[in-house]
């Protein structure tokens, strides 16, 4: 693989961008759509999948680049799995992730009132997928299953990461390290699933 090839990392999230450029090879040079002033296209799929397939064939096809990009969310199964492919655009809605994650913790209480057992169980989801020509694109999914967590701990990640506590922890995303966090999460599962079928990442 050529050195310095460009890499257009399709997502105008601060959070997702540092994630995706962490994971991808130190040979490519990353940029965003910003750097190019490509604003983001209208997210119409229905599925995790359908979006990130729409918005890497979008970038490619308005610079050309080789582009990746991702859609993700938090799915709550006691809330019918939402706010899923809405996640974002749920809290831009409410007036922040800090609002809307609040909202979640007060819908599980009130879900799980009077409740022997109490299920606050989640995960979270996020489609990958690599455009390299107009035709041609590859997509992986990768999922981490957890719990929501009572209060909002931790002020580190992005999203809803402070209320997500992965099965097998004891502390939520917003309470690991940035690396730690990174190397388990969904987009990292998904990520590794890509590699194996692509070399250029």
């Amino acid at each position: 693989m050529k050195k310095n090839k460009t890499n257009l990392v399709g997502t105008h999230n601060k959070g997702k961008y540092k994630e995706l450029s962490y994971l991808l090879s130190k040979k490519l040079n990353k940029i965003s759509p910003e750097d190019l002033n490509i604003k983001s296209p209208k997210e119409t799929g229905k599925t995790f999948k359908e979006n990130s397939e729409l918005k890497a064939k979008y970038f490619f096809k308005k610079s050309n680049i080789l582009s990746i990009s991702d859609d993700s969310g938090l799915c709550v199964e006691s809330l019918d799995n939402r706010p899923g492919i809405y996640s974002a655009r749920w809290a831009l809605k409410i007036g922040s992730f800090n609002k809307a994650m609040k909202k979640i913790i007060n819908l599980l209480i009130k879900k799980n009132k009077n409740k022997k057992l109490k299920n606050t169980r989640a995960k979270f989801v996020c489609s990958l997928t690599v455009c390299l020509s107009a035709k041609k694109k590859i997509t992986a999914v990768g999922i981490i299953y957890g719990n929501i967590s009572n209060k909002i701990i931790g002020k580190n990640g992005f999203g809803y990461d402070p209320i997500f506590i992965p099965t097998g922890k004891k502390i939520t995303f917003g309470q690991m390290n940035k690396k730690e966090k990174i190397l388990m999460d969904h987009r990292y599962i998904a990520f590794k699933k890509l590699k194996k079928k692509i070399n250029l990442l």
